[in-house]
């Protein structure tokens, strides 16, 4: 249940608001907005009696919410969010690039595609520092060095940084070096990982799992925004079909889907749905058309030699013609 407040009601009346829901026994949730401020109400087992609270002075509205997910629905707030990475803004308006390798594999490497993809158009730097591996024996990254590579490209480039994390025992190493902390597809529903990601002092980039449906990946995501961190990022990256012309399927119905259903931002990662070169850029065309708020791109300068999904890395010249596309595109 979402309890709306007038525009007008003073700090007294939304605190008396806030004790009247948390003696029912409710967790009451603030949600500043743009002219007036709203209270959740949480952990309510079935639904509330809207006559409870209704009567309140500086009450305005009391709205039923009849989704399973309530903080990341726009039944909870009708603004976009906006996530703020430095001086980069995603959202509403605002359109981001996040190019990068897929690992770090030395400083040389990292530092010469960031500043490729920079000149290009990216607004923030993606590489795995830890790699999450379908066979035990691929490279899984270089571990805190390449943490400290990140950083260097932060500190020679000016773009903020995005990289995994793959569990509790290293989120506070990651969190040290990262600006955005990605969870992975393989740990969407990782519930552990998710809480302690809700207790992040960064924003969360948060992968749909590869058979999620919609209502779970937000399920997932209303884990980190109940621990305290509304700065969240969705990410569409492919679903798994029987499709064999493609590594995934990219479900681009699921952004006007999201964007309906959800205030926070979606990108796509075309890189990984498609696991091939020649569709990343015809995908990330589409992401703009059909209203993704940014898309995350596999670049190297040398693919044929990269140590990990070299084959859907693009070249700095094919990075360099998909922001010149895409940001077209995505003006219009």
């Amino acid at each position: 249940m979402l309890i709306v407040m007038d525009k007008k009601a003073t700090e007294s009346e939304i605190k008396v608001v806030v004790t009247a829901v948390e003696a029912k026994g409710y967790t009451a949730r603030p949600i500043p907005g743009g002219d007036r401020v709203s209270i959740g109400v949480l952990y309510n087992k079935g639904a509330v009696d809207t006559s409870l609270f209704i009567g309140y002075p500086g009450v305005k509205d009391v709205v039923p919410v009849t989704r399973p997910y309530k903080l990341v629905s726009r039944e909870f707030q009708s603004e976009d969010t906006l996530v703020k990475v430095g001086n980069v803004t995603i959202g509403n308006g605002h359109f981001a690039i996040v190019a990068g390798p897929c690992a770090v594999e030395s400083e040389r490497q990292a530092l010469t595609i960031a500043a490729l993809v920079k000149e290009s158009g990216a607004t923030l730097f993606r590489g795995g520092a830890f790699k999450p591996r379908t066979s035990p024996y691929s490279f899984q990254g270089l571990g805190e060095d390449g943490l400290k590579i990140l950083a260097r490209v932060r500190e020679e480039t000016g773009l903020p940084v995005v990289t995994e994390v793959m569990d509790d025992p290293t989120f506070d190493l990651v969190e040290e070096y990262a600006d955005v902390i990605q969870i992975g597809t393989r740990n969407m529903q990782n519930f552990s990982l998710l809480r302690r990601a809700g207790r992040a002092r960064k924003p969360i980039f948060l992968k749909r799992g590869m058979a999620a449906t919609i209502d779970e990946w937000l399920m997932a995501a209303e884990y980190i925004l109940e621990g305290g961190n509304s700065q969240v990022i969705l990410c569409e990256r492919g679903v798994r079909t029987f499709a064999h012309h493609s590594r995934n399927t990219l479900d681009l119905s699921a952004v006007p889907v999201i964007r309906k259903e959800s205030h926070l931002p979606i990108v796509i990662d075309p890189s990984h749905a498609a696991g091939r070169r020649d569709q990343v850029i015809p995908l990330s065309r589409a992401a703009a058309a059909v209203g993704a708020q940014g898309v995350m791109v596999e670049v190297h300068h040398t693919p044929e030699e990269a140590l990990s999904d070299g084959a859907q890395s693009l070249y700095p010249k094919q990075f360099h013609d998909l922001c010149r596309q895409v940001m077209a595109i995505y003006n219009v």
